[in-house]
C-alpha cells in the first residue's frame, strides 16, 4: 500500500491528508434543508399559539401550515439524502407538542370535555414513546421507528409504510381537531354564549350567525382573561357551516388514528415485553420458586 503523504506545520507537527479530507467534510446536520424547514414548522406553531385564544383565522392557518410542511420536510430528507435521526426525533417532537397544544386549549375551553382531551394527549404521548423506545432497545440503534414488520403488526406496517396513509391520517386527525377549535368560536352548541335568552323572541330572531347573545365580558367579570370572558370573547368571530362540515368528514380517520395509537401502545408493551422474557431466559431468572 502507498504509504500516506504528510505535510510539516509550522509547530513541526504532521498533518495527514485524511485527516484534513476529513475535517473538509464534515457536516453541519442542523442545518441540513429539512431540519430547517423542522425550524419554521416550530416558529409557525409557536405563532398559532399566539393568536389562539382569541384570533380563529391566524391561529389556524399557521397551525395548518405548520402541520403540511411535515409533509415537505420528509421529501426534502428524500431529495437531498439527508435523512438524520436528529430530524426524525425534531419532527415527531413537534407533531406531539403541536396537536398536545392545541388540545390543552380545547380542554379549557371546554371543560366538561377536559378529561377526554387529556386522555387523547396522554395516549398520543405514551403510544409514541413506547414505540421509540421498544424500536431503539429491540431493533437497535439505527433501526427506525417506522421499519415496522407486517408479521408483528399488519396496521403499523400500513401505516408507516404507505406515504398517503400515513399523510392521510394525520392531516384529517389534526383537521378534525382544529375544526373543533373554530367552533369554539362559532357554534352555538359548542359555545353556549351564542344562545339567545330563553323566550326573548326579538333577539333570537335578530341574531345573526357568530354573534353573541349577552352583554361584553367586561360588564360582566372582573378579570378579562377568566375562563367564562374568555368563553364570550370567543363567541363572535364566524359562521359555523364550515367548521361543522369540517369536524363531521374528519371525525372518522381521527377514531382511526386514535385506534392506531392504541394498537402502537400495545404492540410496543408487547415487543418490550418478549425482550424482557428473553433476558429473563437467557439469565436463568424463569424458574418459579
Amino acid at each position: 500500500m502507498t504509504a500516506e503523504r504528510r505535510k510539516p506545520q509550522g509547530n513541526g507537527k504532521l498533518v495527514g491528508s485524511a485527516t484534513r479530507s476529513q475535517a473538509d467534510k464534515e457536516e453541519n446536520i442542523f442545518l441540513f434543508v429539512p431540519n430547517l424547514i423542522g425550524y419554521l414548522r416550530i416558529v409557525l406553531a409557536v405563532g398559532s399559539l399566539y393568536f389562539m385564544p382569541l384570533h380563529p383565522r391566524r391561529c389556524s392557518f399557521l397551525y395548518s401550515v405548520s402541520c403540511l410542511l411535515d409533509a415537505l420536510d420528509g421529501m426534502a430528507a428524500r431529495k437531498f439524502s439527508q435523512s438524520t435521526r436528529f430530524g426524525a426525533v425534531l419532527d415527531m417532537i413537534t407533531d406531539r407538542c403541536t396537536t398536545s397544544c392545541l388540545l390543552v386549549f380545547l380542554a379549557v375551553a371546554k371543560p366538561a370535555y377536559s378529561a377526554i382531551f387529556q386522555g387523547l394527549i396522554s395516549l398520543d404521548f405514551a403510544s409514541h414513546y413506547m414505540h421509540m423506545y421498544a424500536t431503539l432497545v429491540m431493533g437497535g440503534q439505527g433501526e427506525s421507528h417506522k421499519n415496522v414488520s407486517a408479521s408483528r403488526s399488519r396496521i403499523m406496517n400500513l401505516y408507516y409504510t404507505n406515504k398517503w396513509v400515513l399523510f392521510t391520517c394525520c392531516a384529517l386527525n389534526e383537521l378534525f381537531f382544529i375544526a373543533l377549535y373554530l367552533l369554539c368560536f362559532s357554534s352555538p352548541i359548542v359555545t353556549p354564549a351564542l344562545l339567545p335568552p330563553s323566550g326573548d323572541a326579538n333577539i333570537a330572531s335578530s341574531m345573526q350567525p357568530g354573534s353573541p347573545a349577552h352583554i361584553e365580558p367586561r360588564l360582566l367579570f372582573p378579570s378579562p382573561f377568566s375562563a367564562a370572558a374568555m368563553e364570550m370573547a370567543r363567541a363572535n368571530k364566524m359562521d359555523s357551516t364550515v367548521p361543522w362540515i369540517l369536524t363531521l368528514g374528519s371525525a372518522p380517520i381521527m377514531l382511526v388514528k386514535q385506534w392506531i395509537n392504541v394498537v402502537q401502545l400495545v404492540k410496543a408493551s408487547r415487543w418490550l415485553a418478549e425482550g424482557d422474557r428473553d433476558e429473563r431466559n437467557k439469565a436463568g431468572l424463569n424458574k418459579r420458586r
